[in-house]
C-alpha cells in the first residue's frame, strides 16, 4: 500500500499578522499585461485573490519583463538549452503564472518545439492555471504550455523533466519552515546544464537568510537592475562545480 501524494496545506502558511501586515483584500479580476509594450497581443491573466498563487506579484513581473527583454533570443537561439526531442522545457517552480504564459506568447513560432512546464504545489490553483492558458489562445503552436502540481521536498513527478534547461522561480517562498523543502527541490531539479532565474522581493529579514542559504548550496550571481530600490532582487543560480581532482 503506498502512502497518498503530499499535498501542501494552506493552512499551514498561514502567517501572523505580527510578521506580515494584512494586505487589502481585492477582488479577482481578469487583467491586459503588455510588460511596458513589449507584448503584442498582451497577456491576458484571471487573477484569484484569495490565494497567494493567483495573484500577481512583484519579482514575478520583474522576472517577466527582465527573461522577454534580456533573454529571449538566447532562450530561442542556445543549443545549450535544447533537450531531448529538440525541445526547449522551462520549468516554473513557484507563484508567478504571469512570466510563464508572458515567455510562452513572446516566443515566436520556430522550427525547435518549446514545452514550459507550469507549476503549483496546491491542486486547488490548477484550474487556474488551465483558465490563463485557455485565455492566452496567441501562444504559437510550437509552444506548449503545461501546468502540473509539484509540491516541494517530495520526488519530482515523472512526467515532468528530471534536469529542465531553465528553472523560473520569483516570489514563490515566504514561510521559514518551507525553506529546506524549496531548497531540496531546487537540488533535484538544478543539473549540470540548468539555469536557475530566481527573482524574490526581501520583505523580511528570513527572506535574507534564505538567499544566504541557497548561495552556499549553489553557485550565484546578482543581476542588478532599477528593480533594486523596490527591494526586488534577481540571481542566476546554477550548480556547483567540483574542483578538478588532482592527478
Amino acid at each position: 500500500m503506498t502512502s497518498p501524494p503530499f499535498e501542501e496545506d494552506p493552512a499551514q502558511f498561514l502567517i501572523s499578522e505580527d510578521l506580515v501586515p494584512s494586505i487589502i483584500q481585492k477582488q479577482s479580476q481578469t487583467v491586459a499585461l503588455t510588460f511596458d509594450g513589449l507584448l503584442d497581443p498582451p497577456l491576458i491573466l484571471h487573477t484569484n485573490e484569495k490565494e497567494c498563487g493567483g495573484q500577481l506579484w512583484p519579482a514575478g513581473m520583474v522576472l517577466a519583463k527582465y527573461m522577454i527583454e534580456s533573454k529571449l533570443n538566447a532562450l530561442k537561439g542556445r543549443t545549450m538549452f535544447v533537450r531531448s526531442e529538440d525541445s526547449l522545457r522551462l520549468k516554473q517552480a513557484g507563484i508567478p503564472t504571469e512570466c510563464s504564459l508572458a515567455l510562452a506568447l513572446a516566443l515566436q513560432p520556430t522550427q525547435a518545439p518549446t514545452t514550459i512546464h507550469l507549476t503549483d504545489g496546491l491542486s486547488l490553483l490548477l484550474p487556474l492555471l488551465h483558465q490563463n492558458i485557455f485565455l492566452n489562445p496567441s501562444v504559437p503552436p510550437s509552444t506548449t504550455v503545461l501546468p502540473s502540481q509539484l509540491s516541494w521536498g517530495v520526488p519530482i513527478p515523472p512526467h515532468l523533466p528530471q534536469y529542465p534547461d531553465v528553472l523560473l522561480a520569483a516570489d514563490c517562498c515566504y514561510f521559514e519552515p518551507s525553506f529546506p523543502l524549496l531548497m531540496s527541490t531546487m537540488e533535484k531539479l538544478v543539473g549540470d546544464n540548468t539555469v536557475c532565474f530566481f527573482c524574490q522581493k526581501k520583505r523580511r529579514r528570513a527572506d535574507k537568510v534564505m538567499i544566504g542559504k541557497i548561495g552556499r548550496l549553489f553557485h550565484m550571481e546578482e543581476v542588478k537592475g532599477d528593480w533594486n530600490r523596490e527591494r526586488v532582487f534577481l540571481y542566476e543560480i546554477r550548480k556547483r562545480t567540483l574542483p578538478a581532482k588532482k592527478a
